[in-house]
């Protein structure tokens, strides 16, 4: 199996990336989350302008997850104090089942090991119950719920998870 990781950097791969997110987060969140919600999250952290801003200002580092030359999805992650946080990692829907997934910790795992950090954390749904199966299954455990006020009436309802590296 080839799976690459191309660095974002340029305009016009943010502007691929925008798009992925907005077709990726439509299929991903569509029975968990309204359309309303869903948009409204596209646009404050996903969108061509929010992702500008974190790459070129906030120190995100976006990477597509590529799969036989083809963009499978998108992981991005930013070093934080002593542990790496796992902000995105979207796979398409055509692209699951693949295993890409387990390439894709790798990935993130030994980026958190290159970077010095002792752990990777993230934050998942608490209805998004395939990713916290795939999380739990890869090493990673619930450490605290969290409910954050996002604007606009909607709020996050999220479990934190978090792995420690050896």
């Amino acid at each position: 199996m080839n799976i690459e990781f191309e660095k974002i950097i340029r305009k016009e791969q943010i502007e691929i990336l925008a798009q992925k997110a907005n077709v990726v987060w439509h299929d991903a969140f569509k029975d968990i989350l309204t359309l309303q919600q869903i948009e409204y999250m596209i646009e404050k952290f996903q969108s061509f302008n929010a992702l500008s801003q974190a790459i070129n200002q906030n120190n995100y580092e976006y990477f597509f997850i590529k799969f036989a030359d083809n963009i499978a999805g998108y992981t991005g992650i930013k070093a934080e104090n002593e542990r790496l946080f796992l902000s995105k990692l979207y796979i398409l829907k055509e692209y699951r089942g693949k295993k890409i997934a387990s390439k894709v910790f790798e990935f993130i795992e030994n980026s958190a090991k290159e970077k010095n950090l002792k752990s990777v954390w993230l934050t998942v749904n608490r209805n998004n119950n395939h990713a916290i199966e795939v999380y739990k299954h890869k090493g990673y455990i619930i450490t605290a719920t969290k409910i954050a006020d996002i604007g606009n009436g909607f709020v996050m309802d999220d479990y934190i998870f978090e792995k420690v590296l050896k």
